[in-house]
C-alpha cells in the first residue's frame, strides 16, 4: 500500500487500482450501519464517504465499525468543531485524494441563505472551483465528487436553503466524473435507482441516509 504524500498540495495517494465498494452516507444516522453484525451485513466495504449534516460521533463510529478510511465534507447544519478527535476521518473539502486508483474530490456546504456556517454564494463556489482546475488537470481529472449540495435543478428544490449550485454543472461538463454524490435533499427511496440522475456521462446520486456503491475498475476511465 502506498503511503500518503504530497499533502501540502491537497493530493493523497492510497493503495492501487482495483474494484471498489463504497458506503456513502449523509443527513440521517442509520442505526443498521453501527449495529452488531453491520460489517457482515455490509460486507466488503473499502471506503466510507460522508456528504454532510452528520454528527462527528456518528462519523467516528462508522470509521471504527468498518475499519476503512472515511472522508467527509460538512453540511450547512454542521456547526460543531470537526477538526479534533475525529480519528480515522479526513475532511475532504477542496482536497483531491487518489484512493485505489480513483481520484476523489470533496466540496462542502450549501447555497448561502442566512449567513450560517458552510454556506456559499454561487460566486464563491465558482471561485473555489476555478482555483481547483489546475490541480484537477495536473492529476488527470476526477472520478468521484462528493458534495453536500446537489447541482442546480438536479434533485434540488427552489427554496433558498435547498437550491443547488449552478457552478457544479461546469465541473461536470469539464471533467466528466463518473459519480457526483451529494446529500442535503431529504428524500426517501424505495429503489436505489430513484437516487440517480444521469447528466451527460455522470451519475448524480442523492445519498440521503446511505447508499452502497460498487465500482468495477473498468467503470472508471
Amino acid at each position: 500500500m502506498k503511503s500518503v504524500l504530497m499533502a501540502d498540495y491537497g493530493l493523497f495517494l492510497i493503495g492501487g487500482s482495483k474494484d471498489l465498494k463504497i458506503l456513502t452516507v449523509s443527513d440521517r444516522q442509520e442505526p443498521a450501519l453501527c449495529a452488531p453484525g453491520a460489517v457482515e451485513h455490509f460486507k466488503g466495504v473499502d471506503l466510507v464517504l460522508a456528504c454532510g449534516d452528520l454528527p462527528p460521533e456518528y462519523l467516528k463510529r462508522l470509521a471504527a465499525v468498518f475499519q476503512v478510511p472515511l472522508y467527509y465534507v460538512l453540511g450547512n447544519h454542521d456547526i460543531r468543531n470537526y477538526s479534533t478527535s475525529l480519528y480515522g476521518c479526513t475532511d475532504l473539502n477542496t482536497r483531491l485524494v487518489k484512493f485505489q486508483g480513483f481520484n476523489i474530490l470533496g466540496l462542502e456546504g450549501s447555497r448561502w441563505y442566512n449567513g450560517g456556517a458552510h454556506q456559499y454564494t454561487e460566486n464563491q463556489m465558482w471561485v473555489t472551483l476555478l482555483g481547483l482546475r489546475p490541480r484537477l488537470w495536473w492529476n488527470g481529472g476526477v472520478d468521484i465528487i462528493i458534495t453536500h449540495a446537489p447541482p442546480r435543478h438536479i434533485h434540488d428544490a427552489d427554496d433558498p436553503c435547498h437550491k443547488g449550485f449552478k457552478s457544479f454543472h461546469g465541473l461536470i461538463r469539464r471533467f466528466s466524473p463518473t459519480y457526483f454524490i451529494h446529500g442535503h435533499i431529504h428524500q426517501l427511496f424505495t429503489d436505489p435507482s430513484q437516487r440517480i440522475t444521469v447528466v451527460n456521462q455522470t451519475r448524480v446520486i442523492n445519498t440521503y441516509g446511505y447508499h452502497l456503491l460498487e465500482i468495477e475498475d473498468e467503470q472508471i476511465s
